[in-house]
């Protein structure tokens, strides 16, 4: 005769089993569903969806959900905390493209170089560099970040110095490679419109001083909220989180 509690133990184990399936289901879903709205997006806009660019924002989420998207047939996934990326990376396959999108302080720069297929935003240009060229590694892709709200507590150079900084990445930082830009909207989307319009200037701007074509130049903005938006207005790469995931599980406070 089977123990109550053994029973009961292994029911919540089955019930626990089939929530996660569920989610992961949920999650491929859920990507579809957004590279449709991209693929919509990007036909309002004359352009073709393949140059857009979707990264699953994946922080906070188990390797076992990322799998199933990966699974599903998605091969770019961002990270926006340095120890969340390089405990997620051998735990998954190697033709995965990642995005480092957090903020990087200096000290956690080396810890990330040696990741293959990494893609990331930075406001530590000539420390990067130094340490890329010390590991022998090729040229590493970057975006600036450009603060197109004008909010104090955001990263990024202001639109009157992006020039000058993709200069120097591009003709003084051998190890970096210049890729494009990107910007975070306001929280609430009021001007959202208006930093999406400010950094398609700056790329212009760049462009222009680096005798460079735009289609070279990535615009990286547009997230969960505005992504659709941000294809319509150039977006190239849109990062899209919690659309595809749900939302964060951060660890709660004691």
């Amino acid at each position: 005769m089977n123990n109550p509690e053994e029973c009961k133990a292994n029911n919540q184990q089955q019930e626990m089993a089939a929530s996660s399936a569920a989610m992961d289901g949920v999650a491929v879903a859920a990507l579809r569903s957004v590279l449709q709205r991209v693929h919509q997006a990007a036909e309002r806009s004359g352009c073709e969806s393949q140059r857009i660019r979707v990264v699953a924002v994946s922080k906070t989420k188990p390797v076992s959900l990322i799998r199933q998207v990966y699974d599903a047939g998605h091969r770019c996934f961002g990270e926006n905390y340095v120890q969340e990326l390089i405990e997620k990376t051998p735990q998954l396959p190697d033709d995965i493209e990642w995005h480092f999108i957090g903020n990087l302080q200096s000290n956690k720069v080396k810890p990330l170089i040696g990741k293959k297929n990494l893609l990331m935003k930075f406001n530590i240009a000539n420390h990067l560099n130094r340490v890329v060229g010390s590991f022998g590694r090729k040229p590493l892709k970057v975006l600036v970040q450009v603060n197109t709200s004008g909010e104090e507590l955001k990263s990024g150079v202001e639109p009157s110095g992006c020039v000058e900084l993709a200069q120097h990445v591009s003709l003084s930082c051998p190890n970096l490679q210049f890729c494009g830009l990107m910007t975070i909207g306001m929280l609430d989307y009021t001007s959202t419109p208006e930093n999406f319009k400010t950094l398609a200037n700056c790329r212009s701007e760049i462009c222009k001083a680096l005798g460079i074509p735009e289609e070279q130049c990535e615009l990286s903005m547009g997230m969960s909220g505005d992504f659709e938006l941000a294809i319509e207005m150039g977006s190239t790469n849109v990062r899209v989180g919690s659309t595809i995931f749900g939302a964060r599980e951060y660890p709660k406070k004691k």
